[in-house]
C-alpha cells in the first residue's frame, strides 16, 4: 500500500512496519535490505522514503521514565510531542519549547532540527542528553556525551542514518502556563522593532503575506495558572481554504485576495498549559521550504524576498513565516554557526511552487542561509561540505556505524553515502 508524507508530495513503496518491542524492531531491521524511519510524516524532503523497510515506532510498548532530579526524562522515541507533552503536563513537567504543530514524533523532530521560536531557545535537538539506538544488526545500544561520544555528536541531528532510535533522553523543565496574543501590525513597524520585541518577550513571531502590507503577530509569554479562555481569532479556516482555491484557479488573483484578506480582524489570543498553546492546526495542505538565515541578515533578506515577488506579482498564497532560534554546537545543525532568523516560505499543495522556491532559495543562499533538513531545498554534496565543516566527519561516524549503508535512501545517498 506504500506511504506518503503529510502533504503528499513524496510517496514510497516500500512497506510501513509497526513493531511493538524493540525485539521485533531489531528483526526487522536486521533483515532488511534497507530501512528507514517514518513519524508523522511532516517531512516535505524524500528523508522516509524507501523502496523497501519504513518503520514506525509509534505502536511500540514504552513508557515514560522521570529522572529523579526531575531535570531530564527517558522518553520513547517514537511517541509524538502531543501524547509526550500531555504526559509530562500529567507528571508537573513540560518542554522548555515547542514548534508550532505536535504530531511529530520526538525522534523525527529532534533528527531533522525542528524548532520553535526564541532569543534564548534552541531547537529540540538541543535538548537531547542521549540516546537508545538500534544499529543495522539489530542490537540496541546506548550513546551520550561520554560513552560512544562521536555517535552520539552525529546522532544528534541523524537524519535517521545512525540506527533507529527507541528511546532518548531529554532535558524537561517545571510545567507552566503561556498567553498567547495575535494582532496586527503594520510590515514596517515589526520590520523595525521585531529585535527589540524579541528583546522584551520569551516568543515573538509574524506571519507575512507577501502581497500585503500588515503582518500577523503572535507573541507568547508565560502566566499565571488559569482557565483558558476561548480562542477569539476572526480568521477561519474554512474562509482562508476558500480564498485559496479561488486563487488556485485564477493566480493573478492572489495579490488582491491577500490585501482583502488582512482587512479581517485577527487579534484574538489563548490562554492555558503551555503544551495546548504552543501547537496550531494545520490541515491545509501546503509545500514549504525553510532557510536559516544568520539572525542579522533576516529581514533584510525576507525584505528582498517578498520585493521580488511583488514585483513579478507571483501568486504566492500563503504568508512567510518569521522566528528566531539561539546558536547551538550540533554538527549538522543550521544553528551551530551563531543564532538564526529562520523564514519559512509555504506555497499552497494544488499551486505550483519547485519553480518559485528554486529562486527564492537563491535570495536565500546569497546572504549566507541554511535549510532546514526536512523542509524543501536543493543542496547536493558539494553544498554540504561548504555549509558544513564537520560534514565528513559526519559520514565518517555513518560509514563506521553503517558500512553498508542500510540506513540510507537515494536522497540521503547523495548527500552523505
Amino acid at each position: 500500500m506504500g506511504w506518503s508524507n503529510w502533504s503528499g508530495s513524496v510517496k514510497a513503496d516500500g512497506a510501513v512496519h509497526l513493531p511493538r518491542t524493540e525485539e521485533e524492531l531489531g528483526a526487522l531491521v536486521r533483515a532488511a535490505r534497507t530501512v528507514r524511519p517514518t513519524g508523522a510524516g511532516h517531512s516535505f524532503m524524500p528523508l522516509c522514503a524507501s523502496d523497501d523497510v519504513i518503520v514506525s515506532l509509534a505502536e511500540m510498548e514504552s513508557r515514560l521514565a522521570i529522572a529523579s532530579d526531575r531535570k531530564t526524562a527517558r522518553i520513547p522515541a517514537g511517541w509524538s510531542i502531543k501524547r509526550l507533552t500531555q504526559e509530562l503536563w500529567e507528571n508537573g513537567l513540560a518542554l522548555a519549547n515547542q514548534g508550532d504543530v505536535n504530531p511529530q514524533s520526538l525522534a523525527g523532530a529532534m533528527a531533522t532540527g525542528t524548532h520553535g521560536t526564541g532569543r534564548e531557545l534552541g531547537n529540540l535537538a538541543s535538548f537531547a542528553r542521549g540516546f537508545r539506538l538500534v544499529g543495522p544488526d539489530g542490537q540496541a545500544t546506548w550513546c551520550d556525551a561520554s560513552t560512544e561520544v562521536d555517535l552520539f555528536e552525529a546522532q544528534r541531528l541523524s537524519l535517521g542514518m545512525f540506527g533507529i532510535a527507541t528511546e532518548i533522553e531529554c532535558d524537561v523543565v517545571p510545567a507552566y502556563h503561556l498567553v498567547e496574543r495575535i494582532e496586527k501590525r503594520s510590515w514596517g513597524e515589526v520590520r523595525e522593532r521585531y529585535f527589540e520585541l524579541a528583546d522584551e518577550l520569551r516568543h515573538v513571531e509574524f506571519w507575512l503575506f507577501p502581497h500585503a502590507d500588515t503582518v500577523i503577530l503572535k507573541t507568547l509569554e508565560p502566566c499565571d495558572p488559569c482557565d483558558p479562555p476561548p480562542t477569539t481569532t476572526d480568521m477561519e479556516e474554512a474562509s482562508f481554504r476558500r480564498l485559496l482555491n479561488l486563487g488556485a484557479l485564477f493566480p493573478p488573483l492572489v495579490p488582491t485576495l491577500q490585501r482583502l484578506m488582512m482587512r479581517v480582524d485577527m487579534s484574538g489570543g489563548r490562554r492555558g498549559p503551555a503544551h495546548t498553546i504552543f501547537p496550531s492546526d494545520r490541515t491545509i495542505p501546503f509545500e514549504e521550504m525553510e532557510y536559516e538565515m544568520p539572525q542579522s541578515a533576516g529581514l533584510e533578506t525576507l525584505d528582498e524576498v517578498v520585493s521580488w515577488i511583488r514585483k513579478k506579482r507571483l501568486p504566492v498564497s500563503f504568508p512567510f513565516e518569521f522566528r528566531i532560534v539561539a546558536a547551538d554546537d550540533i554538527w549538522m545543525s543550521p544553528m551551530n554557526a551563531g543564532p538564526v532568523a529562520a523564514i519559512s516560505m509555504h506555497q499552497y499543495a494544488k499551486m505550483p511552487w519547485r519553480s518559485l522556491f528554486a529562486d527564492a532559495e537563491a535570495i536565500f543562499r546569497a546572504h549566507g542561509g541554511r535549510p532546514h533538513w526536512a523542509k524543501r531545498h536543493r543542496l547536493g554534496r558539494d553544498d554540504v561540505d561548504a555549509l558544513y565543516p564537520m560534514a565528513e566527519r559526519y559520514r565518517a561516524v555513518r560509514r563506521a556505524v553503517d558500512p553498508a549503508g542500510k540506513f540510507l535512501n537515494p536522497h540521503l545517498e547523495e548527500l552523505f553515502g
